[in-house]
């Protein structure tokens, strides 16, 4: 059973009627570009067909209903917000909160994903960008893209209390079908890239989930900071190569080495957009598996179970490019295929990385998929 069906089976259960609305929201991979949407930078992500969907009706009054395969359900008022927890439901009451939805709004929704949770492919950006436009639908609200990722950012900086860019939630607000995304994380501004079809994308789950890292992520943060206030600029965003000399003389090591990945991986992902454009397939790798390198070992964010991973898919034949993808720690590697060669690579690669014992593996070929959308049944 597909997600979708999940979700309006789970639906029919649940209240006994048939839903008015079906909403689709995709996951996302970042191709690259890491760490650079905190510091007002560029970012390449696409939207996956790999998605959370909800079958949703309105409810009549001022209460949202709620139930998901795999979760409890969870029952909300428009009118009392206010609550401890800290469930998935959370990012549905936050929805409710940043866009002042009227208590005559409510509705009830079952969901149903097949994005992997905790892999670093935007599982929670889905949620907050279904919710979001479901509550654009039941208050007769205009959808607009940009202004949904801004109120989805809010809801995990100001409601979750969660440190995160903008680049999971604006991807999956505008993406486009058959294209990634060349995002300026200061302006918002997005410039769709064609991505060819002689390239497929496989992502790569590990199995392992990044656990207890808040503290290493807001290190990485702070020191950003601290780079760019020594060099006297606004975000890391303003620096670039030519800087890294100066850079060095007044920041420690350590600071230095995380201000070098975002500043290096900023020049890499304008470059890996403008290969994509081209077709330069090979240039686009290079530029892939340099940035694991910086990840690895300037930013420091990568993993044992992601480096062996992106090893063992660097290493077969036709793969043009691998990179760890997502915040690091655990989570999912992404590859870049040569079409004819997906079949035997995921064999090769998911048989290697389990017989070394780091875990159960997954792969997943995808395609650059469309926004989060909605659909009467």
């Amino acid at each position: 059973m597909t997600a979708k069906d999940a979700a309006i089976a789970l639906f029919r259960e649940r209240y006994g009627e048939e839903p008015d609305l079906i909403v689709r929201s995709p996951g996302r991979v970042n191709l690259i570009g890491e760490h650079t949407d905190y510091n007002e930078g560029f970012v390449l992500p696409m939207a996956i067909t790999l998605s959370t969907w909800a079958a949703v009706a309105a409810s009549g009054d001022d209460t949202v209903n709620l139930a998901s395969v795999g979760h409890d359900d969870a029952t909300f008022s428009l009118n009392d917000l206010m609550s401890s927890d800290r469930s998935w439901s959370a990012y549905v009451r936050g929805s409710a909160w940043v866009t002042g939805a009227p208590e005559t709004a409510g509705w009830n929704g079952a969901f149903a994903t097949d994005i992997p949770i905790g892999a670093g492919l935007s599982s929670s950006a889905a949620l907050e960008i279904a919710a979001l436009r479901i509550f654009a639908a039941m208050s007769d609200r205009a959808w607009n893209p940009v202004q949904a990722a801004r109120d989805a950012r809010s809801i995990e900086n100001d409601w979750m209390g969660l440190g995160s860019g903008i680049m999971d939630q604006l991807i999956v607000a505008t993406a486009r079908e058959r294209h990634a995304t060349l995002i300026d994380c200061r302006d918002l501004t997005t410039k769709p890239i064609r991505v060819p079809d002689d390239i497929a994308i496989v992502i790569l789950d590990t199995g392992t989930r990044r656990r207890l890292v808040e503290s290493s992520y807001d290190e990485r943060r702070s020191a950003c900071i601290r780079a760019a206030a020594a060099a006297g600029v606004p975000a890391l965003r303003d620096l670039g190569g030519d800087d890294l000399e100066t850079l060095a003389r007044v920041v420690d090591e350590r600071t230095l080495a995380r201000a070098r990945h975002v500043i290096t991986e900023n020049m890499r992902t304008l470059e890996a957009a403008e290969a994509l454009a081209a077709n330069d397939l090979r240039r686009f790798g290079r530029l892939v598996n340099a940035s694991h390198t910086s990840l690895r070992h300037d930013f420091a964010v990568s993993s044992p179970a992601l480096d062996h991973m992106v090893e063992l898919a660097s290493g077969t034949e036709g793969c043009l490019g691998a990179r760890m993808t997502g915040a690091g720690f655990g989570g999912c590697a992404v590859a870049f295929v040569e079409p004819d060669a997906v079949d035997d690579m995921v064999t090769e690669v998911t048989t290697r990385y389990r017989d070394a014992a780091f875990g159960i593996p997954s792969a997943y070929v995808t395609t650059p998929a469309s926004a989060a959308t909605v659909e009467t049944p």
